[in-house]
């Protein structure tokens, strides 16, 4: 990771750069280049990893405002396949934090796919972000690779980069998760998620949901039961969301699925406890 430099982009020859790899990464067209720019002089960000002359992951963010608050809007990150799982996405988010402070921002937002636990621990458990906003099918049908096949949900990610929860790794201590929810494997070894008949999980301190290890191969080989996990997850997300729950953390298993922590957000040090969640 010595070789990868890490650096704000503000040259027109490097926002192509971006656009290239935008194309390639999701096989769509990209944002067009004037738009960026724009964003990029009326306090947007964009943040680029580069291996010598080439660009290898980028981060684009713009302003955002809403009910009295301003905030920087991180719409995309992006890394070349080729230089995946090397931390590189993690290093993209660092220097956008350093550089959004810098700007005077004191909240990020950003948005993902519930299902997709990768990004939910990059997200929670390595950069102390919380969600506590539910969107139902956020961008309507998308065609491309990642997204085709299932509707568009995302959790709202909250980064208050200035808190206690952020500046100090903030994570509880001595929680009891409950976990009422089971999982079976189907003939084909995929995870099935099975519900219980009460509720009364909603009454815990804290709560565990399972997700699929691996999304992408099960909407390919079981599109029915991709499905069927957006849309029992959606329902539990939703649930939680409104009696008041943030996700925190991802228990990570050798199992198919991995385990999503929640626990009060009334509990967690963060800029202002008392927003409300910040809808896209």
């Amino acid at each position: 990771m010595t070789n990868v430099q890490i650096r704000k982009v503000t040259e027109i020859e490097e926002i192509y750069a971006v656009q290239k790899l935008e194309k390639q990464i999701w096989g769509m067209e990209p944002i067009p280049v004037h738009q960026t720019i724009t964003a990029v002089k009326n306090g947007g960000l964009i943040v680029g990893a580069f291996a010598g002359e080439r660009m290898i992951g980028f981060s684009y963010s713009f302003a955002g405002f809403s009910e009295g608050q301003s905030y920087l809007c991180s719409h995309m990150l992006a890394v070349d396949q080729e230089f995946q799982l090397m931390g590189i996405g993690k290093l993209l988010k660092d220097e956008q934090l350093r550089l959004a402070r810098e700007m005077g921002y004191e909240l990020i937002v950003w948005t993902f796919d519930p299902l997709e636990s990768r990004n939910a621990y990059l997200n929670t458990s390595k950069l102390y972000g919380v969600c506590y906003d539910y969107i139902v099918n956020c961008y309507g049908e998308m065609a491309d690779g990642l997204n085709k096949g299932l509707p568009t949900d995302r959790f709202q990610v909250a980064w208050w980069i200035t808190s206690p929860r952020v500046n100090e790794c903030w994570q509880p201590i001595n929680l009891q998760y409950m976990c009422p929810f089971t999982v079976r494997l189907t003939n084909e070894n995929h995870p099935e998620l099975q519900l219980p008949e009460e509720n009364d999980w909603l009454s815990a301190e804290a709560v565990e949901v399972p997700v699929p290890k691996h999304t992408q191969l099960l909407k390919t080989e079981d599109s029915q039961l991709a499905l069927d996990w957006r849309l029992k997850t959606r329902n539990l997300f939703q649930q939680l969301c409104s009696a008041g729950f943030a996700l925190i953390d991802v228990r990570r298993t050798d199992e198919a699925v991995q385990y999503y922590r929640f626990c009060k957000l009334s509990m967690i040090p963060l800029q202002n406890e008392s927003s409300e969640p910040i809808e896209n």
